[in-house]
């Protein structure tokens, strides 16, 4: 099972509604445990079963690896939901862009007004820039996530006032 095949799992998984998936094959063991509606997120935990008799290996991806900022992330989401602003998340389990380029500026600041379709970050995951489209518009009031920072799917990542 390569990576590709993990991630496409992890995608099924949290669009499915399940809590908790188990696989389990002779050199590898994957558990998907998919966050409650205050965590808002998920954790996996894949673990290798190595053929020869070394110690056993615990990896987990980026996406798991920014416990504080998912509680930033969540008090904002919650703050979104009091003042009737709109939450963008993110579609995808990867790497947070800002910018197209380190040499370009950044595509939306805190203030600027969108219109549906205006690209608002990159997201990169297996090498593989995707652009993120605002499926609103209004005007963005936070950013919630800082650059090139490992972000999960379904995360908050910019709070926008659509008035």
């Amino acid at each position: 099972m390569d990576l590709k095949d993990i991630q496409n799992l992890i995608k099924f998984v949290a669009k499915s509604g399940a809590s908790e998936v188990k696989l389990e094959t002779d050199d590898i063991k994957i558990t998907i445990k998919t966050g409650s509606e205050e965590s808002r997120g998920e954790t996996t935990y894949i673990q290798q079963i190595p053929a020869m008799s070394q110690p056993q290996m615990q990896m987990q991806p980026q996406s798991a690896a920014a416990p504080q900022q998912n509680d930033t992330s969540s008090q904002d989401a919650a703050e979104a939901a009091d003042s009737k602003l709109i939450t963008i998340k993110s579609p995808i389990i990867g790497t947070f862009y800002r910018k197209p380029s380190p040499d370009k500026p950044v595509f939306i600041e805190v203030g600027s007004n969108i219109k549906e379709g205006d690209v608002l970050c990159v997201i990169e995951a297996m090498k593989l820039f995707n652009e993120i489209e605002s499926e609103v518009s209004g005007k963005i009031v936070k950013v919630l996530v800082d650059d090139s920072s490992p972000v999960e799917f379904d995360q908050p990542l910019f709070l926008v006032d659509p008035s």
